[in-house]
């Protein structure tokens, strides 16, 4: 189709005046999906009944439900501190989702969030296990893996709690180091143990899985439950554990600490192939009881051909030689299968790394709002459940992308929060009351309105 130049270039014009006045317009026009999803889900009645056991004159006006669910909003928006409540606070569009008027100021807002108390959080950490879980009941899965790992939460305040603990990254600050468990099939935090930043990585782990595994075994009766870990939870009881509740296992063995071990693969001579590794992996298995065990265990030896860096200046050689090293790693488990598919399996657990990620940078579970730590735990709480839903909301609206795979990898292909934000909810509208009907209006872009309507019914915005 030809186009003519000057349907394409326009005149310079002068610069526009400012001038602001309210005119019911919302820079957030996509956060109508999360609305309906706040709907469907009941969550603003299940938040009210997760704080009935928290009293205090602060939040006469506002109820401490409808805080919880400020937070998850303003952490959905991509905003980090309680101050950032000031830039959207006049959006008409927010406070139609959230149900007020008015949205709480932010003293208000920190001097409710320290009235928060064990048990209310305790109440909130179950909403967030009854929902992870309801979705994976209705996907009928028959199978589910559940990782465990600890990350570090740094605060620059001296946070009731908090303490000096390992922290690569902040060496000497204080910190958070509470113990995750997340689900590998929906990429969801199902739980957590809150911990100061002193603690041992396996420093409370044996009830947190027992707990975990009682949760997913409760709500889904018949399934099969694995579970990965790292070599910081390698112990006799952990293994005693996992064979009580009758779960499949995988655990990282710190075979530096055990001489025997080391013993065995110096004097191994030949190695199984791995498949599936290109030829660079080769393994072999024994069943070995160290000397403080009660019983024997499958340990699974893992050898990886790999090249040595280069450090010195680049030579353009015709004919450079390479120099390769192997790299060794051993694992026990519980599973049956063949040694490259237990492998693949346990290095799955990777997986949850990349979900920290995304939920400390795009969910703000890395940010300390406050002094006090049950304050501190809701927070937490509100960004875990943030990024919880962004997953049900996809989940709600597309079946799983994929089947089970080695690795365990997610069934959907998810968006990130921060995709979400840029394609979806981060959309300039008006909301206007036509015939008293109350509709929002968005820019007639194609993009736009097949992004939404993927989430919500075309009928609901007039486009």
């Amino acid at each position: 189709m030809r186009v003519a130049k000057s349907s394409i270039h326009a005149r310079a014009r002068a610069v526009p005046e400012l001038n602001f006045e309210d005119q019911q317009l919302t820079s957030l026009g996509g956060l109508v999906v999360f609305q309906e999803l706040f709907s469907a889900l009941d969550l603003a009645g299940h938040l009210k009944s997760c704080c009935q056991s928290i009293g205090g004159k602060a939040g006469r006006f506002y109820s401490h439900g409808k805080l919880l669910q400020c937070l998850i909003v303003h952490l959905l928006l991509g905003y980090r501190k309680l101050r950032d409540m000031d830039f959207y606070r006049d959006d008409p569009l927010v406070g139609h989702v959230l149900g007020l008027k008015r949205l709480p100021s932010v003293p208000t807002v920190s001097r409710m969030l320290r009235e928060f108390d064990a048990q209310s959080v305790a109440r909130q950490g179950e909403l967030n296990r009854n929902l992870v879980l309801s979705r994976l009941a209705d996907e009928n899965f028959r199978r589910v893996t559940i990782d465990f790992d600890g990350s570090v939460l740094s605060t620059k305040r001296r946070a009731e709690g908090a303490a000096v603990g390992f922290n690569k990254r902040k060496k000497g600050a204080r910190s958070y180091y509470p113990l995750f468990c997340t689900v590998a099939q929906s990429g969801q935090i199902l739980d957590h143990l809150h911990r100061s930043g002193n603690v041992h990585d396996s420093n409370g782990a044996l009830e947190f899985v027992r707990q975990c595994v009682a949760e997913v075994r409760a709500a889904l009766p018949g399934v099969s439950i694995e579970m990965r870990l790292d070599s910081a939870f390698f112990s006799d009881a952990m293994i005693r554990l996992a064979e009580e509740l009758g779960v499949e296992y995988s655990i990282s063995v710190p075979f530096e600490r055990f001489v025997e071990l080391k013993k065995m693969i110096e004097a191994r001579d030949f190695w199984w192939p791995t498949r599936g590794t290109g030829g660079r992996g080769a393994h072999f298995e024994q069943r070995w009881k160290p000397k403080s065990w009660q019983s024997a265990a499958r340990f699974l030896f893992v050898r990886t051909r790999t090249e040595v860096q280069r450090k010195e200046p680049v030579q353009l050689d015709l004919f450079e030689p390479r120099e390769e090293n192997h790299e060794y790693k051993v694992i026990v488990t519980n599973k049956r299968g063949g040694a490259g598919s237990v492998v693949r399996y346990h290095e799955g657990r990777g997986y949850q790394e990349k979900i920290f990620a995304e939920v400390k940078g795009h969910a703000q579970m890395d940010y300390i709002p406050a002094r006090h730590r049950c304050a501190n735990q809701a927070y937490l709480l509100c960004s875990i459940m943030a990024h919880n839903l962004s997953r049900e909301l996809q989940m709600r609206v597309s079946a799983p992308h994929r089947g089970q795979t080695l690795g365990r990898t997610v069934r959907w292909a998810f968006e990130e929060l921060s995709t979400l934000r840029r394609t979806i909810i981060q959309r300039a509208g008006r909301l206007t009351r036509p015939q008293g009907k109350l509709t929002l209006t968005l820019g007639a872009n194609r993009h736009v309105q097949a992004a939404i309507e993927r989430f919500w019914a075309p009928q609901a915005v007039n486009l």
